[in-house]
């Protein structure tokens, strides 16, 4: 195919967010190659994230009392062995992050300050800045990174394909610059390559993310886990934005409270009622306006004044929208926001392809089940993230002939939109089997003219999950079948060679 070769003695990461540079600074002393398609801190969900990073760092706090949680948002797919390696790890990895210069807000006695989200049972969110933390953490990293003289970065590259020996080890990536393909070859591939909100009209996460990793790891053969369950974050404002600012759980943590536009509030009057899963928040919040009602974040009594330095983000993006949230509920709408499902891994980022890791967003490592307990994503990618460098620096490079890697189409601007818009109508809040067959009969469609395009094998594999869960679970909500089964199974996927779709 005319591409050029590079051979690299070390890891190859793709992504350049939380879990693709912790893993790249624990990779060290190998020499470690990170390819990401925009400058370090565009373009990832990590540098948006606000609410912070969950972890057991008060003395009421356990990390069995944080797996409790997490399993318990879960919905009965959180797997207990990954969740207790997560939980475990939460303050030393929060520790590991301040020691790089994340400046994490601490309490009068110098401690990690810590605030209160949704489904979790006690106090455990570390913050910065009150909504500043994705950020200010992935800052600490990138500054570490671009010091640490095992680490080369190339900010201009788009992953195109995987490259694949005659025994299906993964071998590398192909990887665009400028117009031009590069083959690099390496001992072990990571992909950090984040999520699929890009694949909803609307969404709080970074457009370019599409789920390409996901696609190009399934074409690949690895096993893809619960593509169906995503998050939709109940308040993304509403100010038509793409993609949508977000307004963090933290103001609802603190007393603000979701209403309707006559005032209502929308879950309740108990004080605690907007502070249901995120999956019940924002069904309510689809419910209130499907019906005409509207759904706003009334934060003046609870916020008032005081949001300039206590939520610097979500007051800038109001008032550049010309809303004073300090006097005025913020219109807001429930987004694709999360994907629990992804390439399926474990706990150090092995997936079941040799030679192929998987970290961050666009992993499955079963620590968030049908539905993410918040502020568990950075710590997810922070700590797993390190273990997967670990362990992809320690991998050999393989030896078996190497055919030519496929290069699959991409999708034109209008079909892209066409796509995106079908996903937030047929595979968002509420589902159902008839929208879920109208957005594979127009998958179905665009493959014809695109045929393994990345971003249509993941948003295929996200349909049909959908379709075969037939029940209500988490994240995932059918109209037409409300109830919860008995038995919580998975959803595993592997592509056939020809790139039908076939359980695992």
């Amino acid at each position: 195919m005319g591409a050029e070769r590079l051979r690299h003695d070390g890891p190859l990461i793709i992504g350049g967010g939380l879990a693709g540079l912790s893993a790249a600074l624990e990779s060290a002393p190998r020499p470690t190659l990170v390819v990401t398609p925009s400058p370090l801190l565009q373009a990832c969900s990590s540098a948006w994230a606000q609410g912070g990073m969950a972890a057991a760092l008060s003395a009421g706090d356990t990390p069995a009392l944080h797996a409790a949680d997490t399993a318990r948002a879960g919905a009965g797919l959180v797997e207990d062995v990954a969740a207790r390696v997560l939980t475990a790890q939460g303050r030393e990895t929060v520790e590991w992050l301040a020691a790089l210069g994340a400046p994490f807000d601490r309490d009068d006695a110098g401690g990690f300050a810590v605030s209160l989200e949704a489904a979790h049972s006690v106090a455990r969110v570390a913050r910065v800045g009150g909504d500043g933390a994705g950020r200010a953490i992935l800052s600490a990293l990138v500054t570490a990174a671009r010091a640490a003289p095992h680490i080369r970065t190339i900010e201009d590259g788009r992953l195109r394909a995987l490259i694949q020996d005659a025994t299906g080890r993964v071998r590398g990536a192909v990887v665009e610059r400028a117009g031009r393909l590069i083959e690099v070859l390496a001992p072990a591939v990571t992909l950090a390559t984040g999520g699929v909100g890009g694949l909803y009209a609307v969404t709080t996460t970074p457009a370019a993310l599409k789920g390409e990793g996901l696609g190009l790891a399934a074409l690949a053969g690895a096993e893809i886990l619960d593509p169906e369950f995503v998050q939709f974050h109940p308040t993304a404002i509403d100010v038509g934005l793409d993609p949508a600012p977000l307004a963090t759980e933290a103001l609802r943590g603190e007393g603000a409270r979701l209403i309707d536009g006559a005032g209502a509030f929308l879950l309740g009057e108990a004080a605690d009622a907007d502070l249901a899963p995120r999956d019940v928040v924002a069904r309510a919040v689809h419910a209130a306006r499907a019906s005409g009602r509207g759904a706003y974040l009334d934060a003046t009594r609870a916020i008032g004044d005081r949001f300039p330095e206590h939520f610097p983000a979500v007051f800038a993006a109001c008032m550049g929208a010309g809303l004073d949230p300090r006097v005025q509920p913020i219109p807001v709408a429930a987004a694709a926001h999360y994907h629990m499902g992804g390439i399926a891994a474990d706990a150090d980022g092995r997936t079941g392809l040799a030679g192929l890791f998987a970290v961050g967003e666009c992993a499955a490592t079963g620590v968030h089940g049908a539905n993410r307990l918040a502020s568990n994503s950075l710590l997810e990618a922070a700590a797993f993230g390190r273990r997967a460098g670990r362990t992809a620096a320690a991998e050999t490079a393989g030896s078996a002939p190497l055919p030519t890697a496929r290069v699959g189409a991409d999708l034109d601007a209008d079909a892209l939109a066409t796509l995106r818009s079908a996903m937030t109508a047929e595979l968002g809040v509420i589902r159902d089997a008839d929208g879920l067959g109208r957005l594979l009969d127009l998958i179905a469609r665009l493959e014809r003219g695109t045929p393994s395009a990345p971003v249509l094998v993941a948003a295929r594999l996200m349909a049909q999950g959908a379709l075969d869960r037939r029940e209500s679970r988490g994240g995932h909500y059918r109209s037409d079948f409300p109830q919860t089964s008995a038995e919580a199974r998975h959803t595993r996927f592997v592509l056939e060679p020809d790139a039908s779709i076939a359980a695992a």
